[in-house]
């Protein structure tokens, strides 16, 4: 296939590349730079320079593609910067055969301990944004794809950082997120670039899939093994959001567990199932 990615050279969507090269799969990777596009040809991609909020100039990208894949996650504008995106796909791909694949995210679910793909999504300020605009595009005529990922680790990055690298107390105990008590829903980059290539070929309508490595481990489970004899400390709630921001905390401060059993019966097996074994051991190998 033919298949445009966005954001390429990101986190995920770097994987997500990788992925569908290895697959044989001839990628379009929408980037802004000459070196970005560099980057993405060293890697396998046919790079195309322009904005994806340009509706003409995206519109006759897509015309030329048998899929596409969005990955692209800007610092800033993030509502705007998707609404363009999905009204172009909308427009190109609406009443088509070709299935557009989006990421969304966990936190749209909030706190729930069996987290699955038609549960109630009651997302927090910083992600509601998301629900209204993805639910307009499942109701459109686009063969669609939803992937929710948890948090994503692995390659030595992700939000796992926030917790192996967070400040240490004057005793060497490494600062919580909250008390660290939340589990957080957790899926390794590569399995989950895996689960989009899935998203993208599987025959017949998918809406959402939630990626998740089917272990939700603690925010003070992952503190521990990495924190050495210092122990953990945890932080009161007030101090957390005035460290990481009101609207950031609260999404990490979210009590959720997902098994991603839709996605198992898709035929999607992760290969990574323990945040904890990952990122000690790359901690280890740094």
């Amino acid at each position: 296939m033919r298949i445009l990615l966005t954001g390429a050279t990101g986190y995920i969507g770097s994987s997500v590349l990788d992925t569908l090269i290895a697959s044989g799969h001839e990628v379009v990777a929408v980037v802004r730079t000459p070196e970005a596009a560099a980057r993405v040809a060293a890697r396998g991609a046919a790079a195309v320079e322009g904005e994806v909020t340009d509706a003409a100039w995206f519109g006759a990208v897509l015309d030329g593609v048998d899929g596409a894949v969005h990955t692209a996650a800007p610092e800033a504008g993030a509502e705007a910067f998707n609404t363009a995106v999905i009204d172009t796909v909308i427009d190109r791909f609406g009443g088509t055969s070709k299935r557009f694949v989006l990421t969304s995210g966990i936190w749209a679910y909030g706190s729930g301990d069996a987290i699955h793909e038609e549960g109630p999504l009651d997302a927090p300020e910083l992600v509601a944004w998301r629900v209204p605009l993805e639910e307009r595009l499942l109701a459109s005529s686009v063969d669609a794809a939803i992937v929710v990922p948890g948090v994503v680790y692995g390659r030595g990055r992700g939000l796992a950082g926030l917790i192996t690298d967070a400040p240490r107390g004057e005793g060497g105990e490494l600062r919580l997120i909250g008390d660290g008590t939340q589990h957080w829903t957790w899926v390794h980059v590569d399995d989950l670039a895996r689960l989009y290539e899935l998203a993208l070929t599987h025959d017949g309508p998918l809406g959402r899939i939630v990626g998740s490595d089917g272990n939700p481990t603690t925010v003070r489970a992952l503190a521990r093994a990495v924190a050495g004899g210092a122990g953990v400390a945890p932080e009161p709630v007030e101090i957390t959001r005035a460290r990481l921001g009101a609207a950031f905390a609260d999404a990490l401060l979210l009590d959720q567990r997902a098994s991603g059993s839709k996605a198992r019966e898709l035929g999607w097996v992760p290969e990574h199932s323990s945040v904890v074994d990952v990122v000690t051991n790359e901690a280890s190998a740094a």
